[in-house]
């Protein structure tokens, strides 16, 4: 059967449509041109990259040694915990102390540590060592020498993993040679330990400090209302006002049982014997007896130098005495509670694991690295390959 031109040529443009996307694909690069392109593609993205990955970790890529060590900071407090190292410290009377583990973290990571470091380990050389490949040796080939550069080296090559759950701290140091890091690891985790004492003693001083400086002022102000009292003492010539009042009352009660005795017998007298001659010194007697009730009760009561008149400010005297020394014994009890509150405080940096001195070096994983730069590679050479395949079908 015939078919038309036109149809044939639908079916033809049709056909060509339907072919799968990579077998277009294939047809393109193997045309002249591309074809060439597609090899020079394949070369740049696969051959090139792993001829260079197999020559650097092969061959130049220096070894690195890693060293760990574990350890946990806590303080001496019960305390609900989870998981079991928390069981574990909890069964020892041990806290786990969150926030000052995250203070050790930041230290061992700052310039500070660096500092040190380099001061007593002489990292810097360490790290600038002409043995090593240029890309591991400090100052890369693209920095200088300062020490900010140092820095972000040095961050390259000690890392901190916190467990949340058991709250254990992980220090990884990386290093060309095992003596260094086994040397920076066991540094890290002593300057840790004095970061941690160091915050002990200022916590500790900083609450027996406060607790005495209460304890002197409440001395001090004992001692001005007890100088205060015994000058008022002096200045009016009393000692205890509701004492001596009382003794005064006393006397003054005598007096009037005295009187009373003189007048029932002046009245026995008086009717017994009207002229009789010792009326006259009875009445006296009397007389002599009332002149001194009033006397002696005028100095408990009457008078601007009375016991009542004294005994106002006395007791005011008396009152601030009295909370002066409740203040100090108030401030003894505080002391007391802070130096027990500073002893049960106390942070510890306990070592889980002690730093390794490696024997072998682990990094570079030299044959994973080749690997992987293969396998990117293919990878880029197929994008490339289809963004190149996409524009000589669209060009023709």
């Amino acid at each position: 059967m015939l078919v038309p031109e036109s149809a044939t040529a639908v079916g033809q443009l049709e056909g060509r449509s339907a072919k799968p996307v990579v077998t277009r694909w294939v047809e393109v690069v193997n045309r002249g041109p591309g074809k060439l392109l597609f090899n020079a593609t394949f070369v740049v993205t696969v051959l090139l990259p792993t001829l260079l990955a197999v020559l650097y970790f092969g061959f130049i890529a220096s070894p690195v040694y890693i060293s760990e060590s574990r350890f946990v900071v806590r303080m001496p407090q019960k305390a609900q915990q989870a998981g079991v190292i928390g069981a574990l410290l909890q069964g020892s009377g041990f806290q786990r102390a969150q926030d000052d583990a995250f203070s050790v973290h930041d230290f061992i990571t700052s310039r500070d540590a660096l500092l040190f470091l380099d001061k007593d380990l002489k990292v810097r050389e360490a790290f600038s060592d002409p043995d090593l490949d240029p890309f591991s040796r400090f100052p890369l080939p693209w920095a200088d020498a300062s020490f900010e550069s140092l820095f972000r080296h040095y961050g390259k090559h000690v890392a901190v993993n916190y467990d949340a759950a058991s709250s254990i701290t992980t220090l990884t140091v990386r290093a060309y040679s095992p003596e260094v890091a086994y040397q920076v690891n066991t540094m890290l985790l002593r300057m840790g330990e004095t970061l941690v004492n160091r915050i002990n003693e200022r916590g500790r001083l900083d609450l027996v400090k406060f607790a005495m400086e209460d304890v002197a002022e409440a001395e001090a102000k004992a001692k001005a209302a007890a100088v205060a009292l015994a000058s008022y003492r002096n200045r009016r010539a009393v000692f205890d006002p509701d004492r001596q009042s009382a003794l005064q009352l006393q006397q003054v009660t005598k007096l009037q049982d005295e009187l009373i005795a003189t007048k029932l017998q002046l009245a026995q007298v008086k009717a017994l014997s009207p002229s009789n001659p010792q009326i006259p010194t009875l009445e006296r007697r009397v007389g002599g007896l009332t002149t001194e009730i009033s006397r002696e009760m005028a100095k408990v009561a009457g008078g601007g130098n009375s016991f009542t008149d004294k005994a106002a400010d006395y007791e005011r005297l008396q009152l601030e005495r009295t909370f002066a020394d409740r203040q100090v014994a108030s401030a003894m009890t505080n002391l007391e509670t802070a130096r027990s509150e500073a002893r049960r405080q106390q942070l510890y940096l306990e070592r889980i694991v002690q730093p390794n001195r490696p024997d072998e070096a682990l990094e570079p994983r030299r044959l994973r690295a080749i690997l992987a730069t293969f396998l990117v590679g293919l990878v880029c050479w197929g994008v490339f390959s289809m963004l190149i395949a996409g524009m000589k079908e669209h060009r023709d």
